[in-house]
């Protein structure tokens, strides 16, 4: 059922981006491209085969932003808030829809988990979007201007949509580290996971804050998330710093290390060209945009959390640990399962994937190639500037990636599995040898 309900999403958003008045005036755009740009809006991934500062109108502009909205909060949840809005029950099926939608464990309080982060999102965005509206007035002649680029960057960061009205990404800003700022952390907002923000307002609030007690889900997050942003910053410095940073003043080459490895997990923006980095800098940021964001956040990828348990599970077996302890917890079983499920699964969809590409786009080198996928399938939205030439299998192929990434892979496998179904019988167990 949500994939049925993303689909429609993409339907709805396809049909008001075939409405002419979204485009500027003797613009057209082939149905197959409206599509793609309705698919990867929806994904918040960002990924486009036309420019949006030259191909939309202030109104086209408009609904994309309300696509990214619906996209980062998520069908069920858009949709809990109009059940909500006209009164209507919320029953056990609907609550389940939202708890998987949502990537929770239990259907208790999801609704007021959903209006929680309905409230957080648009706090964050109208905060991003005045600060950033200010700001752009300086280089803007209107308000009307300086606004409309204010929103639409807010929205475009905070949901790590990584559509830009500029045609150039971030690029005319690379010298502005207040943009750059402010831009990275309402792209890290957006991405941490929304039931961390949630659990870090309830510390604030509390008012005993010392016995306050964030769940094992916030701590193993929060040090991935922000591990991984660490190294992704000192490997995007190190391995460009006598390549494009050559010529970069020191904090200017810090500010763009800093900046893509942020953006590079599921944001999509950029302050440099990326076909500027070397080909081992982009393999590196591939493999971030496989990671991708937490769960329950706006970012697509395999997810921190998945990661950390896969790299917990090999330093516990390496150490002839049968249970993985961290933080005063073990891990339950089913949850390394889940974990190296979609691990084992998301290499296989990016491999095929790749092998595909590899055919239908002889012209596309490997790097190429895998950055694609990999920023599909993240929802990242970075592209090396094939996207618009792919062919048509090509497109189709990433158009899978981007909604497999948005949907989730849980939901994705729950949903080629069918219902779960008891054995009443089990079979004597046995050894294999491995390895």
């Amino acid at each position: 059922m949500i994939v049925t309900y993303y689909m429609i999403a993409i339907a709805i958003s396809f049909g008001l981006l075939r409405l002419p008045f979204v485009h500027q005036e003797g613009i057209e755009v082939t149905w197959f491209d409206s599509l793609f740009m309705a698919i990867s809006a929806v994904s918040v991934t960002g990924l486009t085969v036309v420019d949006v500062s030259t191909t939309y109108s202030v109104y086209g502009i408009v609904v994309i932003i309300l696509i990214l909205q619906l996209g980062a909060i998520g069908i069920m949840s858009i949709g809990t808030l109009i059940w909500v809005m006209f009164g209507k029950k919320i029953g056990m099926k609907e609550r389940q829809l939202i708890m998987i939608d949502s990537n929770q464990l239990t259907v208790s309080g999801v609704v007021h988990l959903v209006l929680q982060i309905f409230r957080l999102l648009i706090t964050i965005e109208i905060t991003g979007a005045f600060l950033l509206m200010i700001h752009y007035s300086r280089y803007f002649d209107t308000f009307e201007e300086a606004m409309l680029h204010g929103v639409f960057t807010a929205v475009s960061a905070t949901t790590n949509g990584g559509f830009d009205i500029t045609g150039m990404s971030m690029h005319p800003y690379h010298h502005d580290y207040f943009i750059q700022f402010i831009c990275m952390i309402l792209v890290m907002l957006g991405a941490i996971g929304f039931p961390v923000l949630i659990e870090v307002k309830a510390f604030l609030k509390a008012e005993h804050a010392s016995n306050f007690r964030f769940s094992l889900f916030t701590k193993i997050t929060t040090v991935t998330y922000f591990g991984l942003f660490i190294v992704g910053a000192i490997g995007i410095f190190i391995l460009e710093i006598f390549h494009s940073m050559k010529k970069m003043s020191w904090h200017e080459a810090i500010f763009t290390a800093i900046f893509h490895s942020a953006s590079t997990r599921s944001a999509g923006l950029s302050t440099v060209p990326m076909t500027d980095f070397n080909e081992a800098t982009n393999v590196f940021m591939s493999f971030l945009m496989f990671i991708g964001a937490s769960p329950s956040s706006v970012g697509g990828g395999i997810r921190t959390t998945t990661f950390a348990l896969v790299v917990l599970f090999l330093v516990s077996f390496a150490m002839g640990r049968d249970k993985i302890h961290i933080f005063g917890r073990s891990i339950a079983q089913i949850d390394i399962y889940r974990a190296f499920a979609v691990f084992i699964v998301a290499l296989l969809i990016v491999m095929v994937s790749t092998m595909i590409l590899l055919i239908t786009e002889p012209k596309a080198t490997l790097t190429q190639i895998l950055y694609e996928i990999t920023s599909a399938f993240g929802t990242c939205g970075l592209s090396l500037g094939i996207t618009d030439d792919l062919s048509i299998i090509g497109k189709i192929v990433i158009m899978l990636l981007m909604f497999i990434g948005r949907v989730g892979l849980i939901s994705f496998l729950y949903s080629l599995g069918g219902n779960k179904r008891k054995r009443k019988y089990d079979y004597p167990t046995e050894r294999v040898i491995i390895g």
